[in-house]
This record gives structure tokens, C-alpha cells and sequence, in this order.
């Protein structure tokens, strides 16, 4: 059966990689430096971080739901002590913040993403962003490709809202706006980005394939699967 947003739908949250950014064009190079970072400059070490962080070391392509695709640095940082690295977890996670926020100079967007969201908030459609990435490094991300100006709302893992799949950047979101969570729709590659609209009472969780989530991984949890955010204006009949 097809399915189609209806009217309730007043704004959209986006998760930020493999929704708007091409992850393995923009995030090989970050990864494979915050494994070198972590592995205090020992190579086999740092192949086997990539590895176990989700990572292939040959093709450069991540992993469905990985540490890599869903967690934050925090949680990287530890699954990567747990694996072999020598650095203290505060130290490295605050290390891989900040190449993180480094490797943002370089996002590569999955299409015109001025011409979407201008077609979005040109139909009255707040945006958002949410992230497992840290707000400086979103920040970043929004400043190196001139989304500021579409883009009303921001959280990352240490915005204070909690970590996804927790429901608290959608709450966020919807409180920033005067909404209910159930007028969101959330727009996101990976099962902790719908699941956290599941938690959260959003209005739709809508999966893309743009990124590291497939539409085996996401089909569970999503209200529809869409190639990318270039087809949000034809679901919701705005363009």
C-alpha cells in the first residue's frame, strides 16, 4: 500500500550523515584518521579499529548500523579501548570530537541541499537537524555548505538532549517549536534515527537509502523508504 504524509506533518528533522552527506565520500578519510588517532599511530591496530568500528579498510564503505554509521565519539572512543587502544576514552573521545569537526570542512552533500531546503521552508516546513555527531562539528557542517539560513534547529549527542535512539532531540525539537512530537516528521539513514522517532511519538519516521541503512535494515521501523531527501518535496507535494 503507498503511503503519503498527510497535513499534521508541520516540520522535519533531518539526521545529518547519509541523509544530507555522503557518507562513505565524506566520512572514509574522517574515519580512517580517527583510527590513526586512536591507535596511536600503530597501523595493523588502526585496520582493526576500522574493522571493528564498521568500517572496510580496502573499499572505504561502512557498515549498516555500525559504531562508525550510528554512535557518537563517546561511545566510538570506548568501543575502540575496548579493542586495542592505548588512549584514555575521555582523552580520545574528545580527540575524535575534534577531528570530527575538522573532517566537516570536506562534507560532500547528497544533492542541491540549498534548493531542497529552500523548497521545504519555502512550503512552511520548519528543519532541523539531529545528529550522532557533535553540535560543533554540525555547526560546521551547515557553515561549510550555507544552510544556516534553512536550517532553524541543532542537536548533536552533547547538545544535552540525550543520545538517539533516545527521544529527547525530537522533544527538543518539538518544544523549540511550539509543536508536538507527533507534527514532526524525522528523516534519517540508520535504525537508531527511526527509532528514536518511535520513542520520541514522532508523526513519521521516513527512512532513506543514501546512506549505510538498507531498506532490510530500515523497513521494520520505517512509515516508507525513499531513495533520498531529493524526493521529500514529491511525498510531500511541495515542489
Amino acid at each position: 500500500m503507498a503511503w503519503k504524509l498527510d497535513g499534521a506533518i508541520k516540520a522535519i528533522l533531518f539526521d545529518k550523515d547519509g541523509t544530507l552527506i555522503d557518507f562513505d565520500r565524506t566520512w572514509s578519510v574522517i574515519n580512517r584518521n580517527a583510527t590513526s588517532i586512536a591507535a596511536a599511530g600503530n597501523a595493523a591496530l588502526a585496520d582493526k579499529l576500522l574493522k571493528v568500528c564498521g568500517m572496510d579498510p580496502l573499499t572505504g564503505k561502512t557498515r549498516a548500523d555500525s559504531m562508525f554509521a550510528a554512535a557518537n565519539a563517546s561511545e566510538i572512543a570506548r568501543h575502540m579501548v575496548a579493542h586495542g587502544s592505548p588512549v584514555e576514552p575521555d582523552k580520545l573521545a574528545r580527540l575524535l570530537d575534534q577531528a570530527f569537526v575538522d573532517g566537516a570542512d570536506a562534507a560532500v552533500p547528497l544533492c542541491d541541499l540549498d534548493h531542497l531546503m529552500g523548497t521545504l521552508t519555502g512550503a512552511g516546513l520548519p528543519l532541523g537537524i539531529a545528529s550522532s555527531d557533535g553540535e560543533a562539528s554540525i555547526r560546521r557542517t551547515v557553515e561549510v555548505l550555507g544552510l544556516a539560513g534553512h536550517v532553524s534547529f541543532i542537536a548533536g549527542y552533547d547538545s544535552g538532549h540525550g543520545p538517539k535512539p533516545e527521544p529527547g532531540m525530537i522533544h527538543a525539537y518539538a518544544a523549540h517549536l511550539g509543536l508536538s512530537a507527533s507534527q514532526i516528521a524525522m528523516v534519517g539513514d540508520n535504525r537508531h534515527d527511526l527509532a528514536m522517532a518511535r520513542a520520541a511519538g514522532a508523526g513519521a519516521a521516513i527512512g532513506v537509502l543514501s546512506g549505510t541503512g538498507t531498506h532490510q535494515s530500515l523497513a521494520e521501523l520505517a512509515d516508507i523508504c525513499i531513495p533520498s531527501v531529493a524526493d521529500l518535496p514529491g511525498l510531500l507535494a511541495c515542489n
